[in-house]
């Protein structure tokens, strides 16, 4: 490799490193739950991982999963359309069509694929897509691969996006379609789906909610934000996770009407040419929807969590992002204040991570914290008491 080139690389890294942008992962030694241990033997209090009812390291989950691999070897070797599809493929997708209230549903190596294949499939040149401002990162590389007209709207502004759907009209497009976040990753509020459907209706538009962060915890029996909100019936196409709630292994999936799924499963390039998901993470996900849609009171224990450490917090003195959902943005500001304070609270037993740009605009970094279903009262207490002290140490309260 020419030398040049590394040479690039390295200052580009270390300039990466200078201002404070510098990510670095580090590794655990246990299941994921709401005490984890560290490679160094240290047990920690775990509040940013997407375990929202806890079930990542659940007993029949990891049942089902070893079960599967008796039955059905580790992995399948092959794309879905050749050699690639168990019976166990088909149930996932007709139990999450039947959990969301769709015709049917098509399973992705991760929501990134299924977000990025949805759009080149279903629109052309002659269409277009009205996208929040705010969404996923999956969302807008998935808009940029396709040959669709692209308008955006500022977050949750319902004036903006009827200003962008009549302009969408007035450009003579073909078929619009509206995409949002349900659940906004960084900032923890919900969209306005209600309002949003409305304009649809009333412009023409279909309506595309990812719901990664919803999909097993929000709304009744954690069908997502589009049964949360009432706007059920009038949300088009929902794409989601398995990597989240429903168990924390890997895959995503599209729920929709039967000709999108057909349509996805002939020309869907991320499904058409990835391995379908492996035999244990298919059946464990099955498990895992199956323990969610009955899990009221994992659902009433996470909330109790979420409103506990937010008022919590809020009274200590730190500046919070408002929502009412498991994901608690503290914000902090500039990067390197939000890296110090995730480096005091590892200190002090809390694994937390803090997010700046580019996850999020320059001058918003954050630690993002996400509570769980699996963190007890006393874990709760435990770390309020640490960003309490932790923040107070560096001036940030």
């Amino acid at each position: 490799m020419q030398a040049g080139f590394l040479d690039h690389l390295t200052a580009t890294l270390a300039d990466i490193e200078a201002q404070g942008l510098l990510k670095r992962e580090r590794q655990i030694a246990t299941p994921q739950s709401g005490r984890i241990g560290l490679r160094d033997g240290r047990r920690m209090v775990n509040l940013c991982a997407n375990n929202y009812l806890g079930l990542a390291d659940n007993a029949e989950i990891r049942m089902a999963a070893a079960e599967a691999i008796g039955e059905y070897g580790f992995g399948m070797a092959s794309v879905r359309f050749i050699c690639g599809t168990l019976d166990l493929h088909r149930e996932l997708e007709q139990a999450v069509a039947r959990y969301l209230g769709k015709d049917d549903a098509i399973l992705f190596a991760a929501c990134f694929d299924a977000n990025g294949g949805l759009f080149e499939t279903l629109l052309t040149d002659a269409d277009a897509i009205i996208s929040d401002a705010l969404n996923h990162a999956s969302i807008i590389d998935g808009v940029r691969l396709s040959k669709a007209r692209r308008y955006r709207y500022a977050t949750s502004d319902m004036d903006d996006l009827e200003t962008q759907l009549k302009q969408a009209v007035a450009d003579g497009t073909r078929f619009r379609l509206i995409a949002t976040d349900g659940v906004f990753s960084m900032d923890g509020h919900v969209a306005k789906l209600p309002e949003i459907c409305a304009l649809a209706e009333r412009y023409g538009a279909l309506v595309m909610v990812d719901d990664c962060h919803a999909t097993g915890h929000l709304g009744p029996q954690g069908r997502g934000t589009p049964h949360l909100t009432g706007a059920g019936g009038k949300v088009d196409i929902v794409t989601g996770t398995f990597g989240k709630t429903l168990g924390g292994a890997m895959g995503g999936f599209i729920a929709a009407a039967q000709p999108v799924i057909d349509l996805l499963r002939q020309r869907a390039r991320p499904y058409l040419f990835s391995n379908a998901l492996a035999p244990a993470v298919t059946a464990g996900s099955l498990k895992a929807l199956e323990i969610a849609e009955a899990a009221d009171d994992l659902r009433k224990k996470l909330m109790r969590n979420t409103q506990r450490f937010r008022a919590a917090l809020t009274a200590a003195g730190f500046e919070l992002l408002p929502g009412d959902t498991p994901i608690i943005p503290v914000m902090l500001g500039e990067a390197q204040r939000a890296q110090d304070l995730a480096a005091a609270l590892d200190k002090r037993g809390v694994y937390v991570a803090g997010f700046f740009y580019p996850v999020v605009p320059k001058g918003r970094a954050r630690i993002r914290t996400q509570m769980s279903a699996a963190l007890d009262d006393e874990d709760v207490d435990f770390a309020v008491d640490a960003f309490t002290d932790a923040a107070r140490e560096l001036g940030v309260i």
